[in-house]
């Protein structure tokens, strides 16, 4: 039986994580869940990667919750106590990831893509959050992250009304950050995170997590926040590698220490 999660290397320093249920539509079922959240303790462990594409096998991203399993009654076992849905959406990450999304990411599959840091999204790619039409509630951070990713007129219209936001729209609305020809979000994502991987992990990992608190917390907060970033960078080997690479006229060698 294939594993429902893959995990590959695309280069030196990006992982890719693949949901790997296609026959159900990538729809998370506990097997799923658990994998996924085996993986993000496996990419969070390994130093050497940097940054992380989440991607989905065949022609779906992710239909969201198996519905046969939460019919069954089995609806806890989508969720993991330190991940919450499909063993991700409310897991801890220090690392970059960007969603891959080719075709529909629905319901929990659109919280999957929302938890994510960056989404590349391909023509064919649609984003919703259908619960309300099945007598359900997007629990897993959508009815948050949605109003704070688009406007929030439009993001009450698609929570309360179970629509669809197409490809062009969502890039539009700053929900996408690249927009590309069908069936090629996998290889534009790892274009983006070997970009980032190129960097210094250190800091990009500080930065994202200023970033991250910047939804709920106050400029107070943030500057705080910023400049204890700064001070942990400081103690590193890489911030003396940067400039000395710069006056070198040499790429940086990065240790992330």
């Amino acid at each position: 039986m294939a594993e429902p999660v893959l995990v590959e290397r695309a280069g030196d320093h990006v992982a890719v994580v693949t949901l790997n249920r296609p026959q159900a539509r990538n729809a998370v079922d506990s097997g799923l869940a658990r994998a996924l959240a085996t993986a993000v303790a496996a990419t969070e462990a390994d130093d050497a990667v940097r940054a992380v594409v989440l991607a989905g096998a065949g022609p779906v991203f992710c239909a969201g919750a198996d519905l046969t399993v939460i019919a069954a009654g089995g609806a806890d076992d989508l969720w993991t106590d330190e991940g919450g849905f499909a063993g991700f959406v409310h897991a801890a990450r220090t690392k970059p990831w960007i969603a891959a999304v080719d075709g529909p990411a629905l319901a929990g599959g659109c919280e999957i893509a929302l938890a994510c840091d960056l989404i590349v999204a391909g023509e064919g790619a649609e984003f919703g959050l259908p619960e309300v039409t099945r007598g359900l509630v997007a629990a897993a951070g959508g009815l948050y992250r949605l109003p704070r990713a688009i406007p929030k007129a439009v993001a009450l219209e698609l929570i309360l009304t179970g629509a669809r936001l197409e490809a062009a729209r969502a890039h539009a609305l700053g929900l996408v950050n690249r927009r590309v020809a069908a069936g090629a979000a996998r290889d534009e994502a790892v274009a983006l995170a070997t970009v980032i991987a190129g960097n210094a992990p250190l800091a990009v990992r500080e930065s994202l997590a200023v970033a991250r608190m910047v939804p709920g917390s106050d400029e107070a907060g943030l500057r705080a926040a910023s400049a204890a970033a700064r001070a942990r960078v400081q103690e590193s080997e890489d911030y003396r590698e940067g400039p000395r690479a710069f006056v070198e006229k040499r790429p940086p060698r990065w240790t992330g220490r």
